[in-house]
């Protein structure tokens, strides 16, 4: 499982500018208004091989007894019992505060390993920086600047240097595929583990959310062992309720990157909504196999499933490389042939590919279609080689590769998957340029 990492303190210290950093993104709102962040914002983060999770978090009022404070602090705590490294931001320019003494002095009582990190400290010396915040007892502070990048290197280097499994070693694994059901709340994802695993191992009943945690199991089909991961449903930001579903979210994302195949559930009888896409959208970030089952197939009247059908071809054409099953876990319909697709998308995401191959394949593939011109040139496209799986990622070398637009890159994938049957897995193609000698 890839560590969590917290980001806690008191409102305005730069959490959120922080989880930016780390996910190398901008999904969390960073403006200068203290309590911005009300909700928890999740993301992914990597530093070379090592994934980790990230938690942005309101920020934190220990004393508050009622109102959107004292809801915002609950799911804090929430999010440091859950955390394998929880990092306690201050401000260098605002000095050390009461309120920063109260939050250390709860933070301390949890047993996790904090990080106090003096935030803002950019144009300072560190030792100026850190000086007064010795005092809160929570070891040497890590002087950064979140804004500017200063340091959050070293603090990366600190917060996962005791998560050497942590690296994703899932592509390593080839003899006993782990698979995640995920989808909304009440699609049919624990109907399905139990149809699958032919027995009611997970609590199945009518209601959303009955599924808190992730549940791994281990069964075999067909003489073959295989893991089993039934998730929390994915709900929109807006309408997570409690703090211990709302943490539910940070337990699938988990999964997902524990996976090497994911089924995402939809149900025929809701719209295809939105938080679907969004879903689904996290898988391929991830880089995880994808297979679709749309559930509850049986109780559909065929005009009904003629406009699924068009739903799912307009909302999720981006999904085209995964194969699609409509089934029905209640009554175990379609079972068998998700589970030959979930084999083939695990195949695909494992598949080994010999460089000569593919090699003659982007040969091919420039003869048929070469990349346009730049300039008075042409890029020179020479040799291809596996550079990992799940996904499987290519990477080819030539002249003048920064000049390909994204639609050739695009029309290599397409050619790679057709020319090796990768169906069912995301395919990462990377370009590189070697240095002219003569320049």
């Amino acid at each position: 499982m890839v560590p969590i990492v917290v980001i806690v303190g008191r409102p305005n210290v730069g959490k959120s500018t922080l989880f930016n950093r780390l996910t190398r993104s901008r999904d969390a709102i960073v403006a200068d208004v203290p309590g911005l962040t009300r909700d928890r914002h999740y993301g992914r983060g990597r530093v070379g091989h090592k994934a980790f999770l990230v938690v942005d978090t309101g920020g934190f009022e220990p004393v508050a007894t009622e109102g959107i404070y004292h809801e915002m602090a609950r799911q804090t705590r929430q999010a440091v019992d859950e955390a394998d490294v929880v990092l306690f931001l201050v401000d260098a320019r605002a000095g050390l505060t009461v309120q920063d003494r109260t939050i250390a002095e709860e933070l301390r009582k949890t047993g996790r390993r904090i990080g106090l990190v003096v935030n803002k400290a950019e144009g300072m010396r560190p030792e100026q920086a850190a000086a007064e915040f010795h005092a809160l007892g929570l070891g040497d502070p890590l002087t950064i600047s979140a804004a500017h990048g200063e340091n959050v290197s070293d603090l990366l280097d600190w917060a996962l240097a005791d998560f050497a499994e942590a690296e994703d070693r899932v592509e390593d694994d080839a003899s006993h595929p782990r698979i995640a059901i995920v989808g909304r709340p009440n699609v049919g994802k624990s109907t399905l583990v139990n149809a699958l695993i032919g027995e009611e191992r997970v609590i199945v009943f009518d209601e959303p959310g009955t599924t808190r945690d992730s549940i791994y199991t281990d069964f075999e089909w067909e003489g073959r062992p295989y893991t089993l991961i039934d998730t929390a449903g994915v709900r929109k930001r807006g309408r997570i309720a409690e703090v211990a579903e709302k943490f539910s979210v940070v337990q699938t994302m988990q999964a997902i990157a524990d996976a090497n195949v994911i089924v995402l559930v939809l149900d025929a009888k809701q719209d295809i909504s939105e938080q679907d896409a969004h879903i689904a959208g996290f898988v391929l970030e991830a880089g995880r196999a994808l297979v679709l089952a749309v559930n509850k197939w049986d109780g559909l009247a065929e005009a009904d499933r003629d406009m699924v059908k068009r739903t799912l071809n307009r909302k999720l054409n981006f999904l085209s490389f995964a194969r699609l099953h409509f089934i029905s876990a209640l009554r175990a319909q379609g079972i068998a042939g998700l589970m030959k697709s979930i084999d083939a998308a695990y195949g695909a995401a494992m598949a080994k590919l010999p460089t000569p191959k593919l090699t003659r394949a982007l040969q091919a593939a420039v003869s048929q279609q070469q990349p346009p011109r730049a300039g008075y040139g042409r890029p020179k496209l020479r040799y291809a080689h596996q550079g990992g799986s799940n996904p499987p990622r290519i990477i080819i070398h030539g002249t003048a590769l920064e000049h390909i637009p994204e639609s050739y890159r695009r029309y290599l994938e397409r050619f790679f998957r057709e020319a090796f049957k990768l169906q069912g897995t995301p395919l990462k193609v990377e370009l590189k340029t070697g240095r002219n000698p003569y320049i």
